[in-house]
């Protein structure tokens, strides 16, 4: 399908309510309409920023939460601009920082940018991705253009900002360089002519720099759309309100999806988490529609788990992959080749975010050491809800788990209580 027929396959209302589906702050709703109404008549695709500062190597669920948002522009017939930030991560965005982040080397930036590009098309559609580094601009800037961006803000406007007031109150130091980042941020949107760009909620104060600095260089000023920050997998509804409730979905926290991991890790780990986080995950990470979203509360919520997992299976690995994951899991699981009546065992985190998988399986009495615990699962012969674990390193997170030794030793482990 060519591009002017994806403009065209939803109207400019239909597409507005896809692409701003659960964001949180969007800047100017009435200015994305008359886009989306120009780019329907005209055929001219708008130009969809949305930038990365690679400073981690792997991605995991929460960082397709913008992805995901990306692509039902793309899939609408818009392009995408895959900004990697190379120049600013050697700054560190001061975003919800407490201190000022450590810069990172040049070949450490290379490294982790080179792992988010062959990363992001397991979401993004690279046809409809232009991948660009912000040094081409940014390195290019003369000491006369830096200056002039730089008085185009105060000092008071930055100390605006929640992380820059708590580090301020604190006595701790903010840097004159952070006080630069939000304001070369902004320039990227203007080296790039953005129609529209889109970031989690932190990122908001950034965002609208660059919408402040586009009139300046005549450019109509960018559309700024928001979206939450997922949770992990280890989110709960609190029951006293009702609402869910969790920290965000981190590695250190022990309660990520890796994009990479396993299919059968992946199934399993989607599997266990309640129905409530289900439903958040369906609706920021989903490639179904609205009205399909709606057809699955239609329904029971384990299927509409089942389609949660399935599908980002089959993004990450293929629809091969996906049904073999689901069918080992409904084998241990729905089929009960888990014995009906397993003995618990509860384990404390002890202030950790996460208890050392090895560390586990000690502690429970399944085996005779840390050290025989990590031979076993070097082996193989280890096995968490029907996946098995081949990582010595690995952790476990706040849940309850099936813990399968060799090829008769099951043990449900709580891990936190």
């Amino acid at each position: 399908m060519d591009t002017r027929a994806k403009l065209r396959r939803a109207t400019p209302e239909e597409q507005l309510r896809e692409v701003a589906r659960a964001a949180v702050a969007l800047h100017v709703e009435e200015e994305l309409r008359q886009r989306l109404r120009r780019a329907y008549d005209t055929g001219t695709p708008l130009r969809v920023k949305a930038g990365f500062d690679p400073t981690a190597p792997d991605l995991h669920l929460g960082h397709t939460v913008l992805l995901s948002r990306l692509r039902r522009f793309q899939d609408l017939g818009h392009t995408v601009i895959f900004l990697v930030g190379d120049f600013t991560a050697r700054i560190g965005d001061p975003t919800g920082k407490s201190a000022a982040r450590p810069a990172l080397s040049p070949e450490q930036v290379a490294g982790n940018a080179a792992t988010y590009t062959r990363q992001v098309f397991q979401v993004l559609d690279p046809e409809a991705t232009e991948v660009r580094y912000n040094s081409e601009w940014l390195e290019r800037l003369t000491s006369t253009e830096l200056v002039r961006l730089a008085s185009r803000s105060t000092v008071a406007r930055m100390l605006e900002r929640d992380d820059f007031q708590r580090r301020w109150a604190l006595r701790r130091p903010i840097s004159v360089h952070e006080l630069l980042y939000p304001l070369l941020q902004g320039y990227d949107s203007v080296a790039l002519a953005a129609d529209v760009e889109v970031g989690s909620t932190d990122q908001l104060w950034n965002l609208l720099v660059g919408r402040a600095l586009m009139p300046d260089h005549g450019l109509p000023p960018q559309v700024v759309l928001t979206g939450p920050i997922l949770e992990g997998t280890d989110a709960r509804t609190d029951p006293a309100t009702g609402a869910l409730a969790g920290a965000k979905m981190s590695k250190s926290l022990g309660n990520t999806v890796g994009i990479a991991e396993p299919p059968d890790a992946q199934f399993g780990k989607l599997m266990r988490i309640g129905d409530a986080l289900m439903w958040r995950y369906l609706e920021l990470l989903s490639r179904r529609t609205a009205g399909e979203l709606a057809a699955l509360r239609e329904g029971h919520p384990r299927d509409a788990k089942v389609a949660l997992a399935g599908e980002l299976v089959t993004r990450f690995h293929g629809p091969a992959a996906a049904r073999d994951a689901e069918e080992r899991f409904a084998r241990i699981h729905a089929r009960r080749e888990v014995p009906e009546r397993l003995e618990e065992r509860a384990l404390p985190l002890g202030g950790a975010a996460a208890l050392p998988l090895a560390h586990a399986l000690a502690e429970a009495g399944l085996a005779a050491s840390r050290s025989d615990a990590r031979r076993l699962i070097a082996q193989g012969g280890v096995s968490i809800d029907g996946a098995r674990a081949g990582d010595v390193a690995a952790a476990l997170g706040p849940g309850v788990y099936v813990v399968k030794v060799g090829k008769r030793r099951f043990l449900k482990v709580r891990i936190g209580g």
